[in-house]
């Protein structure tokens, strides 16, 4: 844990993190990169996880992983930021926090706002108690092609909760121990087809993708949620996967209904 929070520091410490587009709230999210020890079922107990939900059939990209999170509800997520940064909170107890008000006034705004957005998100999709858990720090942001969107990921650790209970929105609590993440045999090529217009060319594509199987199932990581995943290995453990050439691959298909949650994606072994 100690390696994390040094990686976290330093990337902390150096360029800007929330540019002008995060004043951009319609085109914003913040998600909650969790990570917490081993639930029920992890063999070793102690293994350090990724806390990640898959997606029910009711919503927008069924069957992914991802991590919780969504978009910022302006009324609530300002006043809670307020809570959140004062000495008792989660970001208040961050060690960086008092040199970013006095050095970075607007990007603390910004990153108080986006916490609690998350930790609202979180709460609501799996019952994630926001007064335990422990704030590491902001990564790299993300842009979303797909949906035209800016992700704000914040890392943080919930050291006692090990029990979750997920909404309508979520299908299944998904814990990756991190040993796993790090291992270039779970990393696979993954070929999807998909019934998405409008253009004929994009109709299959391949791309990078993490495989993890479990007592619960067989569930693969990919997208946005796959590069956030990357981008935090490779700060933190100077870890990146395999040339995506030499992976085994593996096919999906996403349906008609991928965009709207009408549909769950299917994944076929190749």
């Amino acid at each position: 844990m100690s390696r994390i929070i040094r990686a976290l520091d330093a990337h902390a410490s150096g360029t800007a993190l929330f540019d002008a587009g995060a004043a951009d709230l319609a085109a914003t999210s913040a998600v909650l990169l969790l990570m917490s020890r081993g639930g029920e079922g992890a063999e070793p107990p102690d293994d350090i996880c990724l806390i990640l939900n898959k997606r029910s059939a009711q919503v927008r990209q069924p069957g992914d992983l991802c991590y919780p999170g969504g978009s910022v509800s302006a009324r609530f997520d300002f006043n809670a930021a307020r809570m959140l940064a004062l000495p008792f909170g989660p970001l208040g107890r961050w060690p960086r926090w008092k040199s970013w008000r006095r050095e970075r006034r607007i990007e603390s705004r910004w990153l108080a706002l986006y916490f609690a957005t998350a930790l609202r998100e979180a709460f609501e999709e799996m019952r994630l108690n926001p007064l335990r858990v422990k704030f590491l720090g902001p990564l790299p942001h993300h842009r979303l092609v797909l949906f035209r969107r800016l992700i704000y990921p914040l890392v943080a650790w919930a050291p006692r909760q090990r029990r979750f209970k997920p909404n309508w929105e979520v299908a299944r609590i998904v814990r990756i121990p991190l040993r796993r993440l790090l291992d270039p045999e779970h990393y696979i090529r993954y070929r999807l087809t998909m019934a998405l217009p409008p253009r004929a060319s994009e109709q299959v594509r391949e791309v990078p993708a993490f495989r993890f199987r479990s007592c619960s199932g067989h569930d693969i990581l990919w997208g946005a949620t796959f590069r956030i995943t990357m981008a935090f290995l490779k700060l933190v453990f100077g870890f990146e996967p395999p040339a995506m050439e030499s992976l085994p691959q593996e096919d999906g298909h996403l349906g008609k209904g991928y965009l709207t949650g009408e549909r769950a994606l299917l994944s076929r072994s190749g």
